[in-house]
């Protein structure tokens, strides 16, 4: 039995409504919502067009307004150039799965944690959070070798794909163009 979707409806005068507690919230409260992992849609009360995404997009950037940033200046750069390019879908997917499988790793040392010290009251996400925070060079190890090995994966499919393209359009003939990617010696002659 799937859980019906919360509406959240956003006004012209920018302020959200919850039409399951009939009362006004904030970005904050949304946040919670997130953190509690509700269901949830954001849509514009007149058009009813789905706003999620440029609300979460707003609390992410209140986020790394306030304390440490998760993305630095490269990273953004890095991502805004996907934008418009043929990747752009791929580099969509290939992030979702990253942070799923971040997230099942996390949920792996919670768990093996749990067999070791039980339902322990004492270890809460707070204390798992101080865990994690002592544990820093080490997880930050684990993470970079998981990241680094990630990369390769994904220029090698990028390669592959180019190399494929080359293989494909070389069977056609298209003036200046050659297979591996070299212009033609002048002494050639073009078809």
């Amino acid at each position: 039995m799937s859980t019906p979707v919360r509406t959240i409806k956003k006004y012209p005068n920018r302020r959200l409504y919850d039409t399951e507690t009939s009362t006004y919230i904030t970005l904050t409260d949304i946040k919670k919502l997130v953190l509690d992992n509700v269901s949830f849609k954001v849509e514009d009360a007149k058009t009813k067009d789905d706003l999620t995404r440029s609300i979460l997009m707003q609390i992410i950037l209140e986020e790394e307004a306030a304390g440490t940033p998760m993305f630095t200046s490269e990273v953004l750069s890095q991502i805004i150039r996907f934008y418009g390019n043929a990747l752009q879908g791929m580099m969509g997917s290939y992030i979702e799965k990253n942070i799923h499988t971040f997230m099942q790793i996390q949920n792996q040392l919670q768990d093996q944690s749990r067999q070791i010290y039980g339902q322990n009251p004492i270890l809460n996400s707070d204390t798992w959070n101080e865990f994690i925070r002592n544990q820093g060079p080490s997880m930050q190890g684990f993470m970079s070798s998981y990241l680094e090995q990630s990369a390769r994966t994904f220029l090698d499919m990028q390669n592959q794909l180019q190399s494929q393209t080359r293989n494909l359009w070389g069977n056609f003939p298209y003036p200046g163009f050659t297979p591996n990617g070299t212009k033609p010696d002048d002494g050639e002659t073009k078809s």
